[in-house]
């Protein structure tokens, strides 16, 4: 293994001779890959490489949570490269065996077999890669992997911990009600509005960004003056693909706290469903009794506006988090659902007026018709 702090490879008796120190400059490792589970092995590389591929270089800030997804699904690509190299190595190795005994009766057979067994390869590992399956991890194993690597280095400069706050105090201008955003993120997840905030997504996008439970406190009051000032509003809902996150829209029409007596425009950027079930890439959907508990108890002004394969997916437990997404991931799909959201009266089918009126809000909605 080598070192992250000059780079001179150890082997396992080196480490073990210098008590988990390099051999070289003496920093000590934070991982000793022989004593961790097979399926859950790394290096220090592997996570230092982690922690930079999440923070884009160090430049954005991520949470706890989906530094636990990305290293879960960087295991799971690994050990499935391990499980699909080893049916093929031995479905080479048969080949081989066929070639060196094709003047007998069991050559061609066993060639033949050793072809079977390369196409089941990679017949395996594409549908792997696009099969629902079991986590191999769980978050607290990752925080104890984490604390392990602070021990020894120091703390990721860009994680956000769960109570974190803006590092300077906001002072607010007497005249800032007379300004307002021309656009509005409300997000079902607070630790999903402060990574937002803290990575100046609301700077660079002239979009105000809140939680539904009214993060940032400090100045939800005002900001919400602001943005009722504004005629040409536009709301964008951003939740979980869970039964909690399919109530959003319903508190933003029908919440006197946010737009119950507002015409403003409501965009559902997701996550829907049918946007899980119409992605071409994988998503880490998770399964548990109690989301579908939940599911069934759904009331009617919400499940009318899904799909009955919709309702099917999550009254049979499933549900995919916000956080399972990388920061930069996320933003890049948010830019992209703004930008359609802003073509709701075009013809192409990808932003969906949602009928509402038969509800007791006698609202509509929009809908983004993909998630990335």
């Amino acid at each position: 293994m080598k070192c992250i702090q000059c780079g001179t490879d150890n082997n396992l008796k080196e480490r073990l001779a210098n008590y988990g120190r390099c051999k070289n400059c003496h920093h000590k490792f934070a991982f000793e890959p022989t004593v961790m589970a097979t399926r859950n092995r790394f290096t220090d590389p592997f996570f230092a490489k982690l922690l930079n591929d999440i923070s884009a270089n160090n430049t954005l800030y991520f949470t706890p949570t989906q530094l636990f997804y990305l290293l879960e699904k960087r295991l799971a690509k690994k050990n499935l490269k391990m499980t699909a190299g080893w049916i093929m190595g031995w479905g080479v190795m048969l080949i081989v065996f066929g070639f060196l005994f094709l003047v007998t009766i069991l050559g061609l057979p066993l060639m033949m077999l050793g072809v079977v067994v390369l196409l089941y390869s990679l017949w395996y590992s594409q549908s792997q890669l696009q099969s629902q399956r079991a986590l191999l991890i769980d978050q607290s194993m990752t925080q104890e992997w984490l604390e392990r690597w602070n021990q020894a280095n120091s703390t990721p400069e860009k994680l956000l911990s769960q109570d974190h706050q803006q590092s300077t105090p906001i002072s607010i201008a007497s005249d800032i009600t007379a300004y307002s955003f021309d656009r509005l993120l409300v997000c079902d997840s607070t630790q999903i509005a402060k990574m937002l905030i803290a990575n100046n997504f609301h700077f660079n996008n002239n979009c105000a960004v809140l939680s539904i439970t009214g993060y940032p406190q400090s100045i939800f009051a005002t900001a919400m003056e602001m943005l009722r000032n504004n005629p040409d509003l536009r709301v964008y809902g951003l939740h979980d693909c869970s039964p909690d996150g399919m109530e959003l829209m319903r508190k933003l029409q029908t919440d006197a706290n946010w737009f119950a007596q507002s015409n403003v425009v409501i965009i559902d950027v997701g996550l829907l469903p049918r946007q899980i079930m119409a992605a071409k890439r994988n998503m880490s959907v998770q399964v548990s009794e109690a989301s579908a508990t939940e599911a069934k108890l759904l009331p009617k002004e919400i499940r009318q506006n899904l799909g009955p394969k919709e309702l099917e997916w999550l009254e049979s437990g499933n549900f995919v988090e916000l956080e399972s997404f990388t920061p930069l991931r996320l933003m890049q799909i948010l830019n992209r659902s703004m930008a359609k959201g802003r073509e709701i009266d075009s013809d192409d089918g990808e932003v969906i007026l949602i009928d509402d009126s038969d509800s007791d809000s006698d609202r509509n909605y929009y809908v983004i018709d993909s998630f990335g």
